[in-house]
């Protein structure tokens, strides 16, 4: 019996072993990927604020035409919201957040009789609404790890052309915030119509850093411009042209987060998923070693009661043999 589980045990423990390989070699390609992933969003940011920045202006320039497109909608009836996750799992509690912040969204809105058409960015959203019934319009794959500006295009022409021909009067995105290599948040942001910046905080997350598509667009020097700008063409058809490019560049951004948070989040699950495997390997290590030390002290035992009992029955030929003597 001891024979049998020592075997097993060795074979459990190098099946551990090779996992342990695996999540290594994951941990160390997530880790060589976040920098250049934390890069592509340092050199997207100045983009998105100058691009809020001009869509600032030109509202401030036509407030009459900027009413649909800037600001948030007084009555809202009807609502898009795209949900953006990973194509693949092994990072932890990533795309579970997202899409459980997305479904108490939906919950939400469904309770005060909104209705929702919703889109997807990742093949972990497809399969968790499919196996829950929920209703999506159109899903995106293939993008999550490295987007690109062509993928946001993408989304942007699906979730706002609703928004465009006035089918819903509200796009919102939930989707992974990046702040930094040691932390994450979920954030439930309005996309369309673009959040004016010079509103104190987001009207849905209420985080107070302008979260919004144009929330990035307050700078540290107040903004405060004096002067006149001439706009040509006139600010209604600027905002026309600049909402779709400015709600395409915050999606662009989110993509981009999104994917530096799946990769910090795949490197820190697969950190511990190592750690875990060398407690595994040491734990039935110690038993393992515990079964041979029995399976050897029984074979001891067995020795020595054989030896014992040889030892007895030669005392007893001994002791009954009889010597005759002759003449």
């Amino acid at each position: 019996m001891a024979g049998g589980q020592e075997r097993i045990l060795r074979r459990r423990i190098k099946s551990i072993q090779s996992t342990k390989k695996i999540t290594k070699a994951m941990e160390l390609i997530a880790a060589s990927q976040i920098v250049r992933a934390q890069g592509r969003i340092v050199a997207a940011r100045p983009y998105e604020e100058g691009m809020a920045r001009i869509v600032l202006e030109a509202a401030t320039g036509d407030p009459v035409a900027a009413g649909n497109l800037l600001g948030t909608p007084e009555k809202i009836e009807k609502v898009a919201v795209l949900s953006v996750v990973a194509d693949r799992g092994l990072c932890g509690g990533y795309n579970t957040s997202v899409l459980r912040a997305t479904e108490r969204h939906l919950s939400a809105a469904t309770a005060d009789n909104i209705e929702y058409r919703l889109f997807t960015v990742g093949k972990k959203a497809q399969g968790y609404f499919r196996f829950r019934g929920q209703p999506v319009e159109q899903s995106f794959v293939g993008m999550s790890e490295r987007p690109t500006f062509e993928h946001a295009r993408a989304v942007a022409a699906a979730v706002l052309t609703p928004f465009v021909n006035g089918e819903v009067d509200q796009v919102m995105i939930v989707s992974t915030r990046f702040l930094s290599a040691g932390s994450q948040s979920v954030d439930v942001k309005q996309l369309l119509p673009l959040v004016d910046p010079r509103q104190g905080s987001d009207p849905v997350t209420g985080d107070g850093d302008g979260a919004g598509a144009a929330g990035s667009a307050r700078s540290d020097d107040g903004d405060d411009r004096s002067g006149y700008t001439e706009f040509e063409p006139d600010a209604a058809e600027l905002l026309e042209t600049l909402a779709p490019r400015a709600a395409e560049t915050a999606i662009f951004v989110a993509l981009l987060e999104a994917s530096a948070s799946e990769l910090t989040a795949r490197q820190r699950a697969m950190a511990a998923a190592t750690d875990n495997a060398e407690e595994l390997v040491k734990k039935y290590s110690r038993i393992m070693n515990r079964a041979r030390q029995d399976t050897i002290t029984t074979e001891i035992m067995e020795i020595v009661s054989g030896a014992e009992a040889l030892r007895a029955d030669a005392d007893e030929d001994e002791g009954g043999l009889v010597i005759e003597a002759r003449v």
